[in-house]
């Protein structure tokens, strides 16, 4: 007689916890941020319980609880500078990136000159009012003054 061994015999060992936090950990940090936020909305205790197992566990801060198909969005930022190595599309991109930053400048150029006009309006507005408003309170005083 052969004993049967099952194929997953961890499975069946592990209990509960063990496993809803291995399937946890399997979706990510968003799955442990949506059971800790149900948790608070269902009963308070619960999600406070988790948000304090995943502090103390360092799930929060940690890349532990990503799954390895993902890739990091901080690596595709400098996967614009490699060279891809054909030369007509890499020219072409560092001419397109060339005149991009050219536009950039240009309308910031632009903005600047913008808010210059904007400033200078508003400052001619002001010393208009400003030289108007000595005559009429003056002009007021003088009538104040004449009906005394």
């Amino acid at each position: 007689m052969t004993a049967m061994t099952s194929p997953n015999p961890a499975h069946s060992q592990q209990g509960w916890f063990t496993r809803s936090e291995a399937w946890l950990d399997q979706k990510g940090k968003g799955a442990w941020i949506a059971a800790m936020v149900l948790g608070f909305v269902f009963f308070w205790p619960i999600g406070l319980a988790l948000l304090f197992y995943m502090i103390w566990s360092k799930r929060m801060f940690n890349k532990s609880c990503r799954t390895h198909s993902r890739k990091p969005w901080a690596s595709h930022g400098m996967s614009a500078m490699k060279p891809s190595g054909n030369s007509a599309f890499d020219a072409y991109k560092e001419d397109t990136l060339r005149r991009l930053e050219q536009e950039q400048s240009d309308f910031e150029g632009f903005m600047q000159r913008l808010r210059d006009a904007k400033d200078k309006a508003e400052f001619d507005q002001f010393m208009d009012e400003r030289s108007t408003m000595p005559t009429e309170e003056t002009s007021g005083e003088d009538s104040s003054q004449k009906s005394h």
